[in-house]
């Protein structure tokens, strides 16, 4: 019986992390900034937890049953709690946070109400320093299984939701259990099993309904038909198409429609890359859906592309689904494509290959993981892979709704010694967009455009370059790593913008 409740701690520690961990995967899905969203998520659950094990004390009596009541609150609130809160911030914007906190902090007072319970039940079987060392060796080691479960198995194969409802389902089991090994000294075992029965059924029929339920969220949530869907280790991944426009969105932000997408790539590569024609190698950084190099891949002396993405769902997407392949001309198919599968930074730093020209196209700095991308360190490592000449483009956010932010990048690039040159263009689903050209020497533009172009022409290249007084330079610091001051400056901005 001891061997099979510390068993059960292993359960409890590994549901308890879970729905922490689910908590802030999906404040960061939906409000961004993940380092904010877990900082505050697990500081408010430790909080919880620590007041749950101060209110153990007043449990006097009827342990067993009194465990097995929170095991079945537990899996219920925690099981459902990421359908709750998707179905708030859906239907019910504004008080999403207020929901958030309130489930976070109901779930971890009746976490910490458990680890206690258990100790007080079997303490009269084992002695303390091993009642606390097994107990606390147990619980360390769920959560363990859980932090990499979590990334690497769950939230890609199961999502947010029907993983909340999982751990659901191992709590109940939890009681049900308990309630099988102590039949002998529980008293009124028919109505904590009958509670059990229901909670087990209901969070069944949530798990089997839960694809459903997401489908029928997300159709309200955007406002055209979901065509694609998919959460990932790194991103939740949706697609949408009204008539003929496919819009592309992560995490709740769109990243194009397919009706003007072509302003923001002809502006983000030719600029650029049409005044290097001896350009033969280039680099881009992002860009998993290949609509940049379907750009690139216009010029016919780049003899070698090689598109590095961190999340392989997105590339595998733009790949293999006939829509979105039409959209990017096979571009990611070409024998002149290379696609890597890792992280920017961490690629650069393990190779040492110099380019012609390299296109960061990365989302916007939105949280610390992305900004990093738009730091002094970063920047300082892409000089290097710049050969004799070459240039750098680095889409910067809207020096309209984010000023300070985009003037951030270029003096980030500044910084590290490059020349920076600044344009901007207008794409109707964003409004003006930025980009930065980054080079060893002064930028000068093309005289013409030796490709097929929709939008750009020579003579009205030179308009691209010249800021009007409201998108003109802003002080802004450099963004450091340690710091990542853009981070700030982005959701200050753009926060201003939704309201």
């Amino acid at each position: 019986m001891n061997h099979a409740l510390l068993f059960s701690v292993f359960v409890v520690a590994s549901c308890g992390l879970a729905y922490e961990l689910i908590a802030g995967a999906l404040a960061s899905y939906l409000l961004g900034d993940s380092i904010t969203q877990f900082s505050t998520v697990i500081g408010a659950y430790l909080f919880a937890m620590g007041a749950g094990s101060w209110l153990s004390r007043y449990v006097l009596c009827d342990l067993v049953a009194r465990f097995v009541q929170i095991e079945l609150m537990v899996g219920v609130l925690g099981g459902f709690s990421a359908a709750g809160l998707f179905f708030v911030f859906v239907w019910f914007s504004a008080p999403f946070k207020l929901a958030l906190y309130l489930a976070v902090s109901g779930i971890g007072v009746l976490v910490g109400l458990e680890i206690p319970l258990i100790m007080r039940i079997l303490k009269r079987d084992l002695a303390f320093k091993d009642l606390v060392s097994q107990v606390l060796t147990f619980d360390y080691l769920g959560a363990l299984a859980v932090s990499i479960l979590f990334p690497l198995l769950l939230v890609p194969h199961l999502g947010l939701v029907r993983s909340g409802l999982l751990f659901g389902l191992l709590n109940v089991l939890v009681a049900l259990w308990a309630l099988w090994l102590f039949r002998d000294r529980l008293q009124h075992a028919g109505g904590l099993r009958a509670q059990g029965l229901v909670s087990l059924l209901a969070l069944l029929a949530g798990f089997a309904a839960a694809g459903q339920f997401t489908s029928l969220a997300e159709a309200h949530l955007y406002a055209d038909e979901i065509v694609y869907a998919e959460s990932t280790p790194y991103q939740r991944i949706v697609v949408t198409r009204w008539k003929d426009d496919l819009r592309l969105h992560l995490n709740n932000n769109l990243q194009f429609s397919s009706r003007d997408e072509y302003r923001y790539h002809e502006a983000l590569v030719h600029p650029g890359l049409a005044a290097l024609p001896g350009a033969r190698r280039v680099l881009v950084l992002g860009g998993g859906d290949g609509l940049a190099v379907r750009e690139i891949l216009k010029y016919p002396q780049v003899e070698t592309v090689i598109l590095v993405d961190l999340d392989p769902a997105m590339t595998a997407l733009f790949s293999t689904a006939p829509p979105l392949r039409k959209l990017n001309n096979d571009a990611l198919l070409s024998p002149r494509v290379r696609v890597v599968n890792a992280d920017a930074l961490q690629w650069l730093e393990s190779n040492d290959e110099p380019f012609d020209f390299v296109v960061a196209d990365f989302p916007d700095p939105s949280n610390f993981a992305i900004g990093k991308l738009y730091s002094a360190a970063f920047y300082r490592l892409l000089d290097k892979h710049l050969a004799e000449g070459a240039l750098a483009v680095i889409q910067s956010t809207s020096p309209l709704y984010a000023r300070q932010s985009f003037w951030c990048v270029v003096a980030t690039l500044e910084s590290v010694g490059l020349v920076a040159t600044p344009y901007h263009a207008l794409v109707p689903s964003f409004g003006e967009w930025g980009f930065v050209l980054a080079g060893r020497r002064a930028y000068r533009p093309p005289a013409a455009y030796a490709v097929d172009t929709r939008f750009l022409t020579p003579e009205d290249t030179p308009a691209l370059f010249r800021f009007p007084k409201d998108m003109a330079r802003v002080d802004a610091e450099v963004n450091r790593l340690n710091t990542q001051v853009l981070v700030r400056y982005f959701e200050k901005e753009w926060r201003q913008v939704i309201r």
